[in-house]
């Protein structure tokens, strides 16, 4: 018990080094994500007494890497699906759908190939990886894009593309762990199964979604009580990730979908601008603390990667990630994306991983041959992502002139 205080002491030093880290890094109006990597890497590289072991517990712990996936990750996107309205969405669907299916899909084959042919990783190994670097973490790209002044059809289309691949990309990092060898194996019908159980895990997830969206929504009604609608958010956010992880289909696309619904039609039916206004500084103020652990976990975890002589295979993996995604964007909005060229080379480049792919990685079973491997690359592309594609981004927003000359003064 002497123990667990003192971990939960320096747990609570971390976090107030974060928020402070937060707090400075919207004085001076950078993304806070960034920040608090590179104050975690700096953390991670060196001895400080007072927080080694929270440092431990949190890039080493199962139980903590197991509060990450279970707790945080219906948090932060339960939060953003909140604020989404539905009808703008809908305006954006085409470029959203072809990027989170045909996009994700294409992403995901080309860097497993790659990383199988090119860099020499197992089979199974190849795809985990490449299912962890088909999603764009919405965390990161919300949080860098959210003071960037873009057009607001673009920063829905970024925020949905990234909402909606985080399900696709978290079902297919299950069959590349799980169920890949057996499908290879079991040659065409093996294609098949894994098509038949994508579908499983995509639209059982949707139906979980949309049923506690709308049943969740029906509760609002009679009530005009922000605190007991607080509390149905969160039941709701939870009960779809939980429920349809009972159900064994994907917990993500439930959250998503099921928050969409109570987000967009819940709040029309029995939302008042009061409650609208504190279930959303309720759900602002816990993802707060959620990222600043997350994000601060990233930089921390230098301290468990061996990078000896492997320097060639991180640049290889780098590589194959921003090309695959790459192809991925520019063909699959080729036809009819109602996007222009220039916002087609921001989304490309604002493709950020982060949070979800270290999380995902962390939560690989110690049984899992090559976890070392996958733990290693995830870590070296999502440190490349949030600091050069991160810290890049809004220069290259602000040279294709996407932002209005009053935004690039700020």
């Amino acid at each position: 018990m002497h123990l667990f205080n003192e971990i939960f002491i320096q747990i609570l030093i971390l976090l107030a080094i974060s928020i402070a880290v937060i707090a400075i890094a919207k004085l001076v109006k950078q993304p806070y994500s960034i920040a608090l990597v590179l104050v975690g890497l700096i953390l991670g590289l060196t001895d400080i007494p007072i927080i080694e072991e929270a440092e431990q517990f949190i890039t080493q712990s199962n139980v903590f890497q197991a509060i990450i996936i279970s707790l945080f990750l219906p948090i932060l996107l339960g939060d953003a699906t909140l604020k989404l309205e539905f009808s703008l969405i809908n305006n954006q669907r085409k470029p959203i759908l072809a990027l989170a299916f045909a996009g994700t899909l294409l992403s995901f084959l080309l860097i497993g190939l790659g990383s199988y042919y090119i860099i020499g990783l197992p089979l199974v190994v190849a795809f985990t990886f490449a299912a962890l670097m088909s999603a764009t973490d919405p965390i990161s790209v919300l949080s860098i894009f959210k003071t960037l002044g873009v057009p607001k059809n673009l920063a829905i289309t970024i925020e949905g593309e990234s909402l909606v691949n985080d399900g696709i990309a978290v079902v297919l990092f299950q069959i590349s762990t799980i169920y890949l060898i057996s499908y290879i194996e079991m040659g065409i019908t093996g294609i098949g199964a894994g098509i038949l159980l994508f579908l499983k895990f995509s639209v059982g997830g949707l139906i979980v979604g949309l049923l506690l969206g709308f049943i969740f929504s029906q509760f609002l009604r009679p009530f005009d009580d922000y605190p007991l609608e607080v509390a149905f958010s969160i039941l709701l956010f939870f009960g779809c990730y939980f429920i349809a992880e009972h159900f064994h289909v994907s917990g993500v696309i439930a959250v998503v979908v099921g928050g969409l619904v109570f987000g967009s039609y819940g709040s029309k039916i029995g939302m008042s601008e009061q409650t609208k206004t504190n279930i959303n500084t309720f759900w602002d103020s816990i993802t707060q603390i959620a990222n600043s652990l997350i994000f601060l976990m990233i930089g921390l975890e230098i301290r468990n990667i061996d990078f000896s002589q492997k320097w060639g295979m991180i640049l290889l993996a780098i590589i194959i990630v921003i090309v695959g995604r790459a192809i991925a964007v520019y063909t699959s909005t080729a036809f009819r994306s109602g996007l222009s060229s220039k916002e087609k080379h921001i989304i490309n480049w604002g493709g950020l991983k982060g949070s979800l792919s270290i999380a995902l990685a962390l939560s690989l079973s110690p049984d899992f041959e090559g976890k070392e491997t996958v733990l290693l690359l995830t870590f070296s592309v999502v440190l490349f992502s949030l600091l050069i594609q991160g810290l890049s981004i809004k220069p290259l927003i602000v040279k294709l002139g996407v932002i209005s000359s009053q935004r690039k003064d700020t």
